[in-house]
């Protein structure tokens, strides 16, 4: 049975079971008729489909995650937010996120910036951007809430490179970084210049490091001006400032001529430093000129210099004779003193007077009178008519006319100066001399021979009738030995004789001048009876007289009366100088006087004078002149 059940299984003995005539399947329906169809014909290709408007979803880069059921993945945890850690605050953070539109997170970063709660924006940021808006949208920030976000980072200790990169990743949320932006990246590089300069590192190390930082800060720069967005006054002042500490002059420079340019304004640090690394590193003219263009624009005008630093550019002016850059200093002066009297209470600065003869002396010297007009306003307002200015004051003042062939103004404040110290107690006998004080004077009187005399003199002539008028003495002094000075005896001698006729008496500064000029003309006798006669009158003979009867005897070669003179001043309580015994010496020398030269040296070692030696006089000397070669 098993057997025959096993073979009816098998496959081969079922057909044979089976009836001969065909199969039909079991169907409940007819069967359709049906025809072949031809393949139809290729149509043309269709036009390009009309595009579909755009995406509503951009704006986040987790739009692609499934932000129904939001869950961390691996695009999520490479994208430019992380994702924070699951704990309780955390989940207390997320939740209060989720609640906050775009005004609402600006308005608590804002509290969160006054109280300093870094760690708060970050959090918040990075859980706000993860959640859905009222639509069911994620959040979309702005630019503005972006750089909380990254001032967050840099208060969290960022360095420039890693807000570089989230500046960067800013295009991943459709927002364009703004100047504020970049600015966050400059104080990052601010901060890591600073921390180079604090440490100590190998000194190859801390220049690659320096020279590094300065390049990747000129590039960003130079990317914001050529593409934008353009740098506003914070991207400036800390550019510049970064770049002034990092002593890197020339960019700062470039930097600083784009300033007025754009129309930024710099901050008073800045300025400050801008200034002070320009006078350090020897450049006035450029101080000069930046000064100049920060004055000329509107957004700088106002900015003035530390006090101390207002010294600095007077003293570096100074120095370097540069006129315009003395008076920018006497400028800023003139601001602090009104800024002053302005306060209540009131603070009254000054300038010290030795500044102010300083700057009169800069005027003389570079010819400058705005600059010498300017430097006297300062000093009489700094002096607030509380006491006169110094003679010496005075004199660099007539000293700065005289120097501007302004003989006019000169003999003015000679008057000022005679009107102040002339019945003065402890004045100097000196002070109204033309051989030493009043030099400038007479060599501006002479300057054009005598066509220039004669026109002092009649000016002067014209003020002793005026109805208020102007005898001075020390004044015609200055006409009498500019007469000598161009040889011209007999102009001086009626010059002279005409004192007592304009009703001054002469001193003997006024006898000093004639016999000077009888000297020069190898008159000795009459130089030795004009002497002789201010002596008869009483006059006392001061050094200067000595002097110049000394010259008048050398001047013909006679070097033992020139000695007897010495000894007179000796006994007068004068003491000869060294110049004087060095001429007296040379003569005897040219004489072949070996006595009088004896006596010269004694006088030398008696009055501790180190005479030194002539070599070289004496080497052009004793040359043989010849004609033979």
């Amino acid at each position: 049975m098993a057997a025959k059940s096993a073979l009816l299984r098998s496959p081969t003995f079922l057909p044979k079971l089976l009836p001969p005539f065909p199969l039909r399947l079991i169907s409940t329906s007819p069967p359709l008729y049906q025809e072949p169809q031809l393949e139809p014909s290729p149509s043309p290709p269709p036009s390009s489909p009309t595009p579909l408007p755009p995406n509503p979803s951009t704006g986040s880069p987790f739009y692609n995650e499934n932000w129904r059921t939001p869950q961390p993945t691996a695009a999520a945890a490479a994208s430019l937010v992380p994702v924070p850690g699951q704990s309780t605050a955390a989940g207390h953070m997320m939740a209060f996120s989720q609640i906050l539109d775009l005004s609402g997170i600006m308005n608590l970063f804002a509290d969160y910036v006054a109280s300093q709660r870094w760690n708060d924006i970050k959090s918040v940021f990075e859980y706000w951007v993860r959640s859905l808006d009222e639509s069911g949208k994620p959040n979309k920030p702005d630019v503005n809430l972006f750089n909380h976000y990254l001032r967050a980072q840099l208060m969290l200790g960022a360095d420039s490179a890693e807000l570089l990169d989230l500046v960067q990743a800013m295009q991943e949320f459709a927002v364009l970084p703004n100047a504020a932006s970049y600015n966050l990246v400059f104080e990052a590089m601010v901060k890591e210049l600073e921390s180079l300069n604090n440490k100590q590192y190998e000194r190859a190390d801390s220049q690659s490091r320096k020279t590094a930082l300065v390049e990747a800060t000129t590039k960003l720069f130079d990317k914001m001006l050529a593409e934008g967005p353009l740098p506003d006054d914070g991207s400036f002042n800390l550019v510049v400032g970064l770049l002034i500490k990092a002593k890197h002059f020339d960019p700062a420079l470039t930097y600083l001529d784009l300033v007025p340019k754009y129309g930024r304004t710099l901050n008073q640090g800045v300025y400050n430093g801008c200034i002070q690394f320009l006078l350090n590193s020897n450049k006035p003219d450029t101080a000069t000129s930046f000064i100049d263009k920060c004055k000329a624009s509107a957004e700088n005008k106002n900015l003035v210099p530390t006090w101390n630093l207002c010294h600095h550019i007077a003293e570096v002016a100074f120095r370097s004779d540069n006129s315009k850059l003395a008076y920018q200093s006497l400028e800023y002066f003139a601001r602090w003193i009104e800024r002053g009297e302005k306060t209540r209470p009131q603070v009254q600065l000054s300038v010290d007077e030795g500044l102010a003869a300083a700057a009169l002396g800069t005027a003389s010297r570079t010819y400058d009178s705005k600059l010498l007009d300017g430097s006297w306003q300062i000093l009489k307002r700094s002096l607030r008519q509380k006491k006169l200015p110094n003679p010496e004051t005075y004199l660099m003042k007539i000293n700065a006319y005289a120097s501007l062939g302004q003989v006019k103004k000169a003999f003015e404040t000679l008057n000022e100066l005679e009107m102040a110290y002339r019945d003065a107690e402890n004045t100097d006998p000196e002070l109204f001399s033309p051989f030493t004080s009043l030099h400038p004077l007479v060599t501006a009187c002479c300057r054009n021979g005598f066509s220039s005399l004669d026109a002092v003199y009649l000016e002067l002539e014209k003020w002793s009738q005026a109805e208020k008028p102007y005898k001075s003495i020390a004044a015609l002094n200055c006409v009498l030995l500019g007469c000598a000075n161009i040889w011209d005896l007999d102009r001086a001698y009626e010059t002279f004789q005409a004192l007592e006729k304009l009703g001054v008496t002469p001193d003997i500064h006024s006898y000093n001048a004639l016999l000077y000029a009888f000297g020069k003309h190898q008159k000795t006798s009459e130089a030795c009876n004009v002497f002789e006669h201010l002596v008869s009158i009483g006059a006392n003979p001061n050094a200067t007289t000595y002097s110049l009867l000394v010259d008048a005897h050398l001047v013909n070669r006679d070097p033992k009366s020139a000695l007897k003179v010495i000894d007179e001043m000796v006994e007068a309580g004068f003491m000869p100088t060294k110049q004087m015994l060095k001429k007296i010496r040379r003569r005897c020398s040219r004489q072949m006087d070996y006595d009088s030269d004896d006596k010269v040296q004694n006088l030398a070692r008696n009055f501790n004078i180190r005479m030194g030696n002539e070599v070289r006089r004496e080497i052009l000397f004793n040359l043989q002149y010849s004609t033979n070669y």
